[in-house]
């Protein structure tokens, strides 16, 4: 595997969000070739009209308000291009990804990953100075 690059998100590349502040047991759903699970307290994310949810923690930890429901990624991630298939462990499950994808995480222990193709990585990320 390559070296991890850190990465900014770039300006303008918001979200809108709610959080499931709700009495539940949680749901699931699939998503990137698996099940993903939904918990109390967690965050319903629209990016780009891709909609998928994420952790409590990490969202509390890795976004910040813009307006009431819209949010902007300000923590770094550090990535690397993937170079074969395969599958990453997510805070909500796994998530498959093919060669030549990013496997980014939220911070350089690889510890909250995720992945996505390179082209939408592009869009949304560009190397942290």
């Amino acid at each position: 595997m390559g070296d991890l690059i850190r990465y900014r998100r770039r300006k303008k590349t918001l979200v809108t969000a709610v959080q499931i502040d709700l009495d539940t047991d949680g749901f699931t759903y699939r998503k990137w070739g698996d099940v993903q699970a939904a918990r109390a307290g967690d965050w319903l994310v629209n990016n780009n009209g891709n909609v998928y949810t994420i952790d409590r923690k990490v969202f509390e930890r890795t976004y910040t308000i813009q307006s009431p429901g819209v949010y902007q990624k300000t923590g770094l991630v550090w990535a690397r291009k993937a170079e074969i298939d395969g599958k990453i462990k997510t805070t909500s499950g796994f998530t498959s990804f093919k060669a030549g994808d990013m496997i980014a995480f939220n911070d350089e222990n690889e510890l909250d990953g995720w992945a996505m193709s390179s082209a939408e990585f592009d869009r949304l990320y560009s190397p942290a100075k």
